[in-house]
């Protein structure tokens, strides 16, 4: 089996396993629908949101809230692939670590982009307006946001030995990032300010809200190249994880 070959067969199980999951298609729609409905309501209260109103503002940051829960928890497959002991039958076959590992980014990130697919789709009916430029803008900053989220679910699942150790970190680590994402850059206390410069879904966020609504606080290329060189890091440094990780 060629490294090629194997990296299609990890990203071709893991899309399988994904339609044959209906409550995770199910959980993609109600999730997002709930905190679009809840948060958005909210804000559409708060002035400072102009013709948009709140819930076109969130939807943005709601999509990035979809990637990031999908893409992160997306780890804990690893847990349980080594509880199972398919990582070990998968090192069988002639193919390295890394194979695996890219494999599993790309069926993660085609995951995520699938489940998002469902939530522009939504996009429509509450007012978002696209263009054949802006899907494929959006596109591609959902792509680099999955890679480097999944990445870091990659990396947190082959460090822990539990599903319930590791939905305790991700909880405490995913809540924040989303949070920080879903009000105006320029509305945050001066205190959670520096916290939000190092938080990946600010960027994400922001660039989707300049390429959908024209609302970013950094130029586009800065949120881009930001998500760009955040995702080489984690690929990287997930390589090396994935390579040291017991089985």
């Amino acid at each position: 089996m060629s490294e090629l070959s194997g990296i299609y067969a990890m990203w071709y199980r893991e899309i399988r396993v994904f339609f044959r999951e209906k409550s995770r298609i199910v959980g993609s729609i109600a999730n997002p629908l709930f905190f679009l409905l809840i948060f958005g309501g909210g804000l559409g209260n708060i002035e400072g949101f102009g013709a948009m109103g709140g819930q076109v503002f969130i939807f943005p940051a709601i999509l990035g809230m979809t990637l990031l829960f999908t893409s992160v928890f997306f780890g804990l497959y690893i847990i349980w692939d080594r509880k199972v002991d398919f990582l070990k039958e998968v090192l069988v076959a002639p193919i390295s670590r890394t194979s695996m590992f890219i494999g599993k980014i790309f069926g993660g990130s085609t995951d995520s982009l699938l489940q998002a697919s469902i939530l522009l789709f939504i996009g429509v009916f509450i007012g978002v307006h696209y263009t054949p430029l802006s899907i494929v803008l959006v596109y591609g900053v959902m792509f680099l946001t999955t890679m480097t989220l999944v990445s870091i679910g990659l990396i947190l699942g082959s460090m822990m030995e539990s599903p319930e150790g590791f939905q305790l970190i991700i909880s405490f680590l995913i809540f924040p990032m989303f949070l920080l994402s879903l009000f105006p850059f320029d509305k945050l206390p001066s205190y959670l300010v520096p916290v939000a410069y190092v938080d990946p879904i600010i960027y994400a966020v922001d660039a989707m809200r300049g390429v959908l609504l024209g609302a970013n606080n950094f130029p586009l290329l800065m949120d881009v190249g930001i998500l760009s060189v955040l995702a080489l890091v984690f690929i990287g440094i997930g390589t090396v994880a994935f390579k040291r990780m017991k089985l």
